[in-house]
């Protein structure tokens, strides 16, 4: 039977153990890189975007005066039409209106939309706004 005695020297062996720091370096450098490319992927991908942006922008306010140029020249040809039919009346030329100031002046200048006020109890409520209660 093995028995260990104070006097018995035990050796010990100890493992090599290798630092961890050289690793951990080059994995912090990789990782700083890795983000520096995220980094500057990421700005080229932006300036794309604001290019592409601008580029639709003038395409879409280019389209917006081609439509006003069409519209007035319909209403003109409208209007030089008018008078060849029916040349009895002497009419006054109607101002000229592109479609984007003709779908704002349906709107009230300086009024703000009104809500529908809240049902009063004992009034008729819509469907829609009946209340459900667990």
């Amino acid at each position: 039977m093995l028995s260990w005695t104070p006097n018995e020297a035990a050796v010990v062996v100890p493992k090599p153990r290798r630092p961890l720091l050289p690793i951990l370096v080059v994995l912090f450098l990789l990782s700083w890189g890795l983000m520096a490319a995220l980094v500057v992927e990421q700005g080229r991908i932006i300036d794309s975007q604001r290019g592409l942006i601008q580029s639709l922008f003038s395409d879409s306010s280019e389209l917006i005066h081609l439509k006003d140029k069409i519209f007035k020249k319909q209403r003109a040809e409208a209007q030089a039409q008018a008078p060849a039919k029916d040349g009895s009346q002497a009419q006054a030329p109607p101002t000229q209106v592109s479609p984007r100031d003709n779908a704002k002046s349906n709107q009230k200048p300086g009024k703000l939309r009104k809500w529908p006020r809240p049902p009063v109890e004992g009034e008729i409520q819509d469907a829609r706004r009946t209340l459900w209660t667990i």
